[in-house]
């Protein structure tokens, strides 16, 4: 062992010994070790064999195949759904959220959640699809196609599902705004039965409330037809019935409706006789009956309380305090227009601010409560003048950034596609009903209605006590 470890000395050949095994070969290998032993100041005593951990069975990860399948599976059913999507998202495979899902899976099937990541902030808020079957009772796509039945008993017009039923996976399976998914199972031993735990994790997630009645999973109209700002694009595969919202894959980020054609030198449409709008989106054969007709955008403009495309609807708002309560705060929407600042002041009058979203899920809250407003309530004040409402947001030129009227720099934005376009003279920002409520820069000066939030701190200030 000496002549071994000498000769593996820098710049010296390696010399490997051979081990005699006559008697005299192992006196005198036992005399050396015996020498080493003594010189490092070891003793030779008896030492019980180590006890080894009992094995920990291995998660059953998903291999890239499975979870392509699974990927595809979700945004083919996506672009299935009936009535179309409007602002339907296309999916994106996430190895974070799927790393969750096999944690969460290995749980097998207690309702307890993993911790994601210890910074809260690396994944936004995340929804969960979990199911547990007997062994080999059903593959994971298999599974996936169980949550999407669930949609045969789900009314999107009403935003129900029927009585005694469960659609809370379907709900998220297609909710419009969730664009990333992990997804993971697992083999379970469940009261001595042989189980299998499939999970799916979705951000961001959805199958969120309003009063304890969970809104719309995405917006009805043509496909692509809502697509926000930064996913443009309309994803249509020889397999896909209708068009998922996607990041655009041409240089001017347009997807022209209804067989218009694209310029890509000019990055406009051209549309086909009876369609105009810049995405040939909206059919030019509209009669106004309580309004007047705006040409440059084939719409009504409709006269206050009246509502829908043709302004035919009475419409009725309602004048109680607090309109949602998302998270413990609460949201109030205004019954009169004003302008931005006029607005900014009435809500500080009040002990609140105007709207600070900062999350998926407050926009999709808002969003879905202002379009069933446009519909079912009445604005009575004679200086109304838009369908749109200012949030808080405004734009610094000295900055050059958007910012809250408390000062903080914007985290989330949901800005409708083309937004923000007027920086420097549309310096406030508003939610734009055209646009199903996502924003819009817009001169402070336009008289707007608008929404006030309160805090948890603020409400005990203006609430009746009990």
């Amino acid at each position: 062992m000496l002549r071994e470890a000498m000769s593996a000395a820098p710049g010296r050949p390696r010399i490997h010994p051979e081990l005699s095994l006559g008697r005299g070969g192992q006196s005198q290998w036992l005399g050396l070790l015996l020498l080493l032993l003594s010189l490092l100041g070891i003793t030779c005593t008896e030492v019980p064999a180590p006890q080894m951990p009992e094995p920990v069975p291995a998660l059953q990860a998903l291999s890239r195949k499975e979870s392509f399948l699974i990927l595809s599976l979700h945004n083919r059913l996506r672009s299935q759904v009936q009535p179309p999507a409007a602002n339907m998202q296309r999916m994106d495979w996430s190895e974070s959220l799927a790393q969750a899902a096999q944690a969460r899976a290995a749980l097998c099937g207690t309702s307890v959640t993993p911790d994601l990541v210890s910074a809260p902030q690396h994944i936004p808020q995340v929804g969960w699809n979990v199911q547990l079957l007997p062994v080999g009772s059903a593959s994971f796509v298999e599974v996936v196609n169980l949550w999407f039945a669930e949609g045969l008993q789900y009314r999107h017009g009403d935003a129900e599902c029927a009585h005694n039923a469960t659609c809370t996976h379907y709900t998220q399976l297609v909710w419009a705004t969730s664009s990333q998914l992990g997804c993971g199972r697992h083999l379970c031993s469940v009261d001595q039965a042989a189980m299998e735990a499939f999970v799916c994790v979705y951000s961001p997630g959805g199958n969120w409330d309003v009063n304890g009645k969970t809104i719309a999973p995405y917006k009805k109209g043509p496909w692509c037809s809502l697509c926000t700002a930064s996913v443009s694009g309309c994803f249509k595969a020889w397999d896909h019935a209708g068009g998922l919202c996607e990041v655009p894959r041409n240089p001017c980020r347009v997807s022209c409706r209804n067989h218009g054609h694209l310029n890509i030198s000019t990055c406009h449409c051209h549309c086909p006789p009876g369609y105009t709008g810049r995405y040939c989106q909206v059919r030019c054969s509209v009669q106004c009956v309580h309004g007047r007709f705006r040409e440059e955008e084939c719409s009504c403009i409709c006269d206050v309380g009246y509502g829908g495309a043709q302004c035919a609807t009475k419409v009725h708002f309602p004048f109680h305090t607090c309109d949602l309560r998302i998270d413990g705060d609460c949201f109030m929407v205004s019954s009169e227009a004003d302008t931005y600042y006029g607005a900014k002041m009435k809500c500080q009058g009040k002990g609140g601010v105007l709207a600070q979203i900062e999350s998926q899920k407050v926009q999709d809250i808002l969003a879905f409560y202002l379009g069933r407003l446009e519909t079912t309530n009445e604005v009575t004040d004679s200086d109304f003048e838009t369908r749109n409402f200012w949030i808080g947001l405004t734009y610094k030129a000295a900055k050059d950034s958007f910012r809250w009227t408390t000062g903080e720099h914007r985290s989330f934005t949901s800005f409708a596609f083309g937004q923000p376009d007027n920086q420097g003279f549309g310096n406030c920002v508003e939610m734009q009903a055209s646009a199903a409520f996502n924003w819009n820069d817009q001169r402070c000066k336009t008289r707007n209605r608008y929404i006030c939030q309160f805090a948890k701190k603020h409400i005990s200030l203006w609430e009746p006590g009990p």
